[in-house]
């Protein structure tokens, strides 16, 4: 369970800091590097989404601030 958590994490702080390149600079990072390939962006945004649930429903018992 640690090595998804992890690529969850790996993948949500990708999103995270796509999101914010792309607010503040207009440039979406994802698409830049995977623009020739629309179906693999589409994957690696799905993946990210995926991510985002898995956090969002286990964190709290994988998190030892939040178990506390």
């Amino acid at each position: 369970m640690k090595s998804l958590h992890m690529v969850a994490f790996v993948l949500l702080i990708i999103g995270g800091l796509n999101w914010g390149v792309s607010a503040a600079f207009g440039y979406n990072v994802v698409d830049m590097l995977l623009n020739s390939w629309p179906v693999v962006e589409r994957l690696v945004y799905i993946l990210i989404g995926l991510a985002a649930l898995y956090e969002l429903f286990s964190h709290r018992g994988m998190c030892k601030h939040c178990t506390a």
